[in-house]
């Protein structure tokens, strides 16, 4: 972490997981653990339905509310999609984007990554934006080449004021939910390469400002160690989010140096 340049985010995403009723417990239990002093602003990205309930819940606990998905389009005749806007009057500030569940399972490509990280600057809400190799490229000795080209491609035509509103998330496919996760040097090695492609494309002014999450089974045991590490800025968790007591462990490892 570097809180002199740039913002700690611990981002728990909820999957298909919870419902409506359970949303206000969840919070008065994370609240209770939650440590008083906070170095970092704290997001649960819910399904559709459940963000208006977080968002009043998490008025109490300092916890903002985001989405999971986004519409490239604004309106229209697109049956079970969310627009920006409809993110926006339910008091959604984040949204994730490109995370590989929808890569993989409906087929996002890159350029529909950068089409709806693009819906979301419109309207003011923060991109969480999610990049990562499969096993089989890091094993090929990919991982560099193709997480750069994704970086690249999600940013395309987003200029150097949106870009400082932009989260990157480094979630390398085979540590989702599998358990394995990187060793802190593998995942701060990615990390540092993201912020060395956003440089390249922004300046070095700009890639100090862009907070780069951690993404790949983080935890309350290792959230520390990879905290640590100067290019990693914060989590997007999966499963541990789940939990209000592993999830407050993690908000409590960035106050680390």
């Amino acid at each position: 972490m570097n809180r002199k340049y740039r913002k700690t985010v611990i981002a728990g995403n909820w999957k298909m997981n919870q419902l409506n009723s359970g949303v206000k417990p969840f919070i008065e239990e994370l609240k209770a653990n939650m440590p008083k002093a906070r170095n970092c602003d704290v997001v649960l990205c819910t399904p559709a339905v459940m963000i208006q309930a977080m968002v009043r819940a998490g008025k109490d606990c300092r916890v903002a509310a985001g989405g999971q998905d986004v519409s490239k389009f604004e309106k229209g005749a697109y049956t079970g999609e969310i627009s920006a806007d409809m993110l926006v009057d339910v008091g959604a500030k984040y949204c994730i984007v490109g995370h590989s569940e929808r890569r993989e399972y409906h087929h996002e490509s890159d350029s529909l990554v950068n089409e709806k990280a693009k819906a979301l600057l419109s309207r003011g809400i923060v991109p969480i934006i999610c990049v990562g190799e499969s096993l089989e490229q890091r094993e090929k000795e990919l991982t560099m080449s193709y997480v750069a080209y994704q970086v690249r491609a999600a940013l395309a035509g987003i200029d150097a004021a949106q870009i400082r509103r932009c989260i990157i998330a480094y979630e390398p496919i085979w540590a989702i939910g599998t358990g394995r996760t990187a060793t802190a040097e593998q995942a701060q090695e990615v990390c540092s390469e993201i912020r060395s492609v956003i440089r390249k494309l922004y300046g070095a002014r700009s890639a100090r400002a862009v907070s780069i999450l951690y993404g790949g089974s983080m935890n309350a045991k290792n959230a520390a160690e990879l905290l640590a590490m100067p290019d990693i800025d914060g989590g997007l968790i999966g499963g541990a989010s789940l939990k209000p007591v592993d999830f407050a462990a993690i908000v409590a490892a960035t106050a680390q140096e």
